[in-house]
């Protein structure tokens, strides 16, 4: 995809199965939102091919939208209407519509049923937004940050009816910038860096890499790590502000010389994982560039 003189996204390939998971990742401009909004339809790519439900998301648009639900990360609701009467206005746009009750009961909004939307909080706007997409009984569902401003409880409910949707077959795409949340509910993740795919794999495979291999503790920032690097008898390095790796085989032995190292200066430490990195980890190593 190209706008004017600016190519967004190049070169990406990626499948997202029946029954699964994918989580699409990537910093702010990372070409995320042109990724989705072409699998949506509402952009022709520039070059090479998109096909949804093997189908054309541009030419089919019609049979597609009947196939597919879109959760947006905000807006698409009549401010005035409540969760129930929305629900029922969808509804009737479907051959075959999902029971609006259920859906109410499936993500939590019971007790605000009758609320208006402009009266809801942000998390239970976003707990309509993904009833909304799955209204039509969708085969593939495509959620923008489904769980952006949500509460913990509602993170949990949200987390469920995916979960739910995947043990039902349905193929699901996300975008997030939580990689907590990725971690737990991905088959798939595919990660893209300036429009560009820089890594692809299970959350299991992407952290795989180098387990065993390092140890990663948090710390205060700006430690001597000249000093540190002599005492482990490996390279020691500062990813980010107050996130530490040390070059060296997570052994109880390492483990031990690095916490007495630090006991010695009476310094905190925190989030120690020996031979493990995170998603986080990945992201970072991967794009350069916080998920935030």
């Amino acid at each position: 995809m190209r706008y004017g003189d600016r190519t967004a996204v190049s070169g990406l390939s990626f499948s997202a199965e029946a029954g699964a998971v994918t989580a699409l990742l990537g910093p702010n401009g990372a070409g995320k939102t042109t990724t989705v909004e072409t699998l949506e339809g509402y952009r022709r790519p520039d070059d090479g091919s998109v096909r949804v439900l093997g189908l054309d998301p541009v030419a089919d648009r019609a049979a597609v939208v009947a196939r597919m639900g879109v959760m947006l990360q905000r807006g698409g609701v009549y401010p005035a209407m409540n969760a129930r009467q929305v629900l029922r206005l969808f509804a009737a746009y479907y051959r075959h519509p999902a029971d609006p009750e259920e859906l109410i009961g499936r993500v939590g909004l019971t007790e605000v049923a009758r609320t208006p939307w402009r009266r809801l909080s942000g998390g239970e706007q976003q707990r309509l937004g993904l009833a909304l997409a799955l209204i039509g009984r969708p085969e593939v569902v495509l959620l923008d940050e489904p769980t952006a401003g949500v509460d913990p409880a509602g993170r949990i409910a949200i987390r469920q009816v995916v979960a739910g949707l995947r043990a039902e077959g349905t193929c699901v795409l996300l975008t997030t910038h939580d990689m907590d949340e990725a971690e737990r509910l991905a088959d798939q993740v595919v990660i893209i860096s300036a429009g560009r795919l820089v890594g692809q794999g299970s959350p299991a495979e992407l952290m795989r890499s180098d387990s065993g291999r390092v140890i990663r503790f948090g710390a205060p920032p700006a430690l001597d790590l000249s000093e540190l690097t002599a005492t482990m008898a490996a390279a020691v390095r500062e990813e980010r502000p107050g996130e530490y790796v040390v070059d060296t085989e997570a052994s109880p032995a390492a483990v031990a010389r690095l916490t007495a190292w630090l006991a010695e200066r009476d310094l905190p430490l925190s989030d120690l994982r020996a031979g493990r990195q995170s998603l986080e980890d990945v992201f970072l190593q991967l794009t350069g560039e916080d998920p935030g």
